[in-house]
């Protein structure tokens, strides 16, 4: 299955409405197999149009903010 083009457009734009101190991509678009062009849409249009922010990833929405913190812990830190 092909991905929808609107995701990287959606990614796409967001990333340059707005700068994110930390994007976190959610089990959702990472876990089913099915979804791995998806994944790739994403990945690669956030690191294209957002190349200085960091990427974090969660196991599940509870731990987004643990996800993102881990990141910007690190980033306060260097």
């Amino acid at each position: 299955m092909r991905p929808s083009p609107r995701a990287a457009t959606t990614s796409t734009r967001a990333s340059e409405r707005e700068a994110y101190d930390c994007i976190v991509i959610g089990a959702g678009i990472r876990r089913p197999q099915r979804n791995l062009p998806l994944f790739e849409h994403v990945v690669n249009a956030l690191r294209i149009h957002a190349p200085d922010t960091p990427i974090a990833f969660n196991t599940t929405p509870a731990d987004s903010v643990a996800a993102a913190d881990r990141w910007l812990t690190s980033a306060s830190a260097s």
